[in-house]
């Protein structure tokens, strides 16, 4: 089995390889995925050191835990399992949300059946609910831990207000936002308040869905999921394009791919943040450990910041609806 490099979650003690793995477009969120196929994907990201594994019970509502509970039978010490819940079905609008106690237990226990363990390593409030206080959520999920069903808290798409309460109630360990050299303005805002607390930053889709690995060249390559996000609309296709064009061009001085070298950066913004990009395919674990090997000088990473400014990118990050969940 490899080792690779590990990063403190924070000031739990939780500790986490560097690169791990994102697990939601193993449920069809971006392209069919096979269930055999992705039980497969996981143990060998297990076996390539991977111990980070990020689930959600609204992947495929559910389809998502149960197929990382198959792929963890006889493994389950190997890993450090985080999944969500706070997401609810709305057939024809965006997702519901639900932070009510009750909800919160019932949520959990659900999850543990689908994965079938006895205990969540890192369990995340998907997306807060505005309608019921912080401090009543997490106070929820701290009775989680005190039953022994859950070992750490974390928070998604919450915005630093809301992380202060949450922290003051019990420890967060993460904060998990979208980050990437496309999705930088909320995400830097949000580590300016985690870091001083002694929280650890979870960056998702760091890649930017896709767009600065460089395989998505040309508008017409666009579709699924992928064409409903403005950042990949018409109006905006271009522009960021262009951006990425950049950091293609700079990889291929440094040797990488744009997805190392965009990795290698995320990592280069401080000990406090890890990664989770996700993939269907094994070839892209592999390319993305690369990133582990990619040295970056202090230049290097101030050459990359400024190819692709905080802000530069065009059209919001999820279509209105969904943005209107983030950042609460």
């Amino acid at each position: 089995m490899a080792t690779l490099p590990h990063r403190s979650l924070g000031s739990t003690g939780l500790s986490v390889s560097a690169v791990g793995l994102g697990c939601m477009s193993l449920s069809g969120v971006y392209g069919e995925a096979d269930d055999n196929a992705s039980v497969d994907l996981i143990r060998a990201a297990i076996d390539r050191g991977i111990d980070h594994l990020d689930s959600s019970d609204m992947y495929g509502w559910g389809h998502n835990e149960e197929v990382l509970g198959r792929a963890l039978k006889g493994l389950r010490d190997r890993v450090i399992l985080a999944t969500k819940f706070g997401q609810t079905q709305n057939p024809g609008g965006p997702n519901g949300v639900n932070g009510s106690p009750d909800y919160v237990q019932q949520a959990c226990e659900a999850s543990l059946k689908r994965l079938g363990v006895e205990v969540i390593d890192l369990y995340y409030q998907h997306r807060v609910d505005p309608n019921v206080p912080i401090e009543e959520t997490v106070g929820a999920m701290k009775r989680l831990v005190e039953q022994g069903k859950v070992r750490f808290l974390g928070l998604s798409e919450a915005k630093p207000e809301t992380i202060r309460r949450a922290h003051a109630v019990h420890p967060i360990a993460a904060v998990q936002t979208e980050y990437s050299l496309l999705y930088r303005v909320e995400a830097e805002e949000t580590r300016a308040v985690t870091r001083p607390l002694g929280i650890g930053f979870v960056a998702y889709s760091p890649l930017g869905r896709g767009f600065l690995t460089g395989a998505i060249q040309d508008f017409s390559q666009v579709d699924g999921r992928r064409a409903a996000h403005p950042r990949f609309q018409e109006a905006n296709f271009a522009a960021n394009r262009a951006l990425v064009e950049k950091v293609e061009a700079i990889a291929r001085e440094k040797g990488c791919t744009p997805a190392q070298l965009t990795l290698a950066w995320l990592l280069a913004q401080g000990e406090d943040v890890v990664a989770i990009p996700g993939t269907r395919y094994l070839p892209r674990i592999e390319e993305n450990l690369g990133a582990l090997k990619v040295t970056l000088t202090a230049e290097e990473v101030a050459r990359i910041s400024d190819a692709v400014p905080a802000g530069a990118a065009s059209g919001t990050r999820y279509p209105p609806g969904a943005m209107k969940a983030v950042q609460l």
